[in-house]
């Protein structure tokens, strides 16, 4: 990594801290009063454009009663998301436990789920029951992994189950993420560590836009089942996301190939967008 490198990460991280000390004590003071806190939507929002997103949100999100569906391709996914619309996400039990990471993502009310552990999963159903239950929006990614943005995986069903039967009043709205012609250089996939991801992203020269698509939402019960629903909403942001690419998604295999491509170890470079 170049030394401007270095420079770019400093400066980043300085200001996602300085962020942080602006508006976790915010946090705090709210919940001392039994407010509802803003401040981890406008935290995750400034921090998304700290590291060089531009956001842009296309169409309404609903801000309650919701359970986004989504396609997902890097971490800055939930920046996106969650700046513009506040809500929640379903994250692997492995991240409770990560230093910072996993207090930010309790700070906004992070249903952990451990994936291996077939015999506990009544207990996070139950978990993302209470959550819709409070009024929350929640957000999967049911891929289960990244992709490069341009194609999309079959969609895992099992934190569907809470929508079986779907809770009073909740709808459901996909939501198709499109960081344009700079999704593969941003999608984290492969065999690359966190850390490196974090370091290539930092590091990077210049912005990159981050579109939210927040989709026509619709009722589960007009699909159901978990299955109905993954389908209608893996329909729904593969239709969007043709229209964006203009040209068919590419296949599984070809995917799957540009995973394998991703995992080698690629040189860093200072191409992006200017800001």
């Amino acid at each position: 990594m170049t030394p401007l490198g270095w420079c770019r990460i400093a400066l980043r991280v300085s200001g996602l801290l300085l962020a942080l000390v602006l508006t976790v004590p915010l946090h705090y003071l709210w919940r001392l009063f039994r407010l509802t806190s803003p401040w981890p939507k406008l935290f995750l929002g400034a921090a998304a454009r700290i590291v060089g997103a531009r956001v842009e949100r296309i169409g309404v999100p609903l801000k309650r009663d919701v359970f986004y569906i989504a396609n997902h391709l890097s971490w800055i996914d939930i920046l996106a998301i969650a700046g513009q619309s506040g809500t929640a996400f379903v994250a692997k039990e492995e991240i409770r436990a990560s230093p910072v990471v996993g207090w930010l993502a309790t700070l906004n009310r992070t249903v952990f789920v451990k994936r291996e552990n077939r015999l506990g999963v009544a207990e996070q159903i139950n978990e993302l029951r209470d959550a819709l239950a409070e009024n929350w929006s929640v957000t999967v990614f049911p891929e289960g992994t990244t992709t490069d943005g341009q194609s999309l995986l079959p969609f895992k069903t099992p934190m569907l189950r809470v929508l079986e039967p779907p809770p009073p009043g909740v709808m459901v709205q996909p939501v198709l993420l499109d960081y344009g012609d700079m999704g593969e250089e941003i999608g984290w996939i492969g065999e690359e560590a966190g850390i490196d991801n974090a370091g290539r992203i930092l590091s990077r020269r210049g912005s990159f836009p981050v579109r939210v698509h927040f989709l026509e939402p619709f009722h589960p019960r007009d699909f159901p089942g978990r299955k109905a629903i993954a389908a209608e909403s893996r329909r729904r942001i593969e239709e969007a996301l043709v229209t964006v690419l203009g040209h068919p998604l590419r296949d599984f295999a070809y995917a799957v190939g540009a995973v394998r491509y991703a995992a080698k170890p690629q040189p860093l470079a200072d191409s992006g967008q200017s800001d």
